[in-house]
């Protein structure tokens, strides 16, 4: 139980500074400033805050029109919720699974 409210934790943060670099990203296109490189928003997915970018995205209107962005993000959403699944109900397993490996 211990691990489930951490990695909920790590993942309202993750998700909400995924949101927050949509938000600056859009602000700073407005002002033709330097801009967010688009792999920080892919390596946020990666890492689970790819509900947060969604959210960003249709609230700010931002990348909407860009299909990497409109189809990848989602799927990253699916790949997400099953890490998430996984790690729940299999986080022991998986990691007996890998110390068994170095041993």
């Amino acid at each position: 139980m211990e691990n489930l409210s951490s990695l909920l934790i790590y993942l309202f943060i993750a998700n909400v500074i995924g949101c927050y670099f949509m938000f600056k990203d859009k602000q700073k296109a407005k002002q033709h400033a330097y801009r967010i490189p688009e792999r920080t928003f892919w390596l946020l997915a990666i890492l689970g805050a790819s509900i947060g970018i969604y959210i960003g995205m249709q609230l700010f209107r931002h990348k909407t029109k860009h299909k990497s962005f409109t189809i990848g993000i989602p799927i990253f959403i699916v790949v997400n919720f099953i890490s998430f699944i996984g790690f729940t109900f299999f986080s022991e397993e998986i990691l007996h699974f890998i110390s068994s490996i170095y041993e």
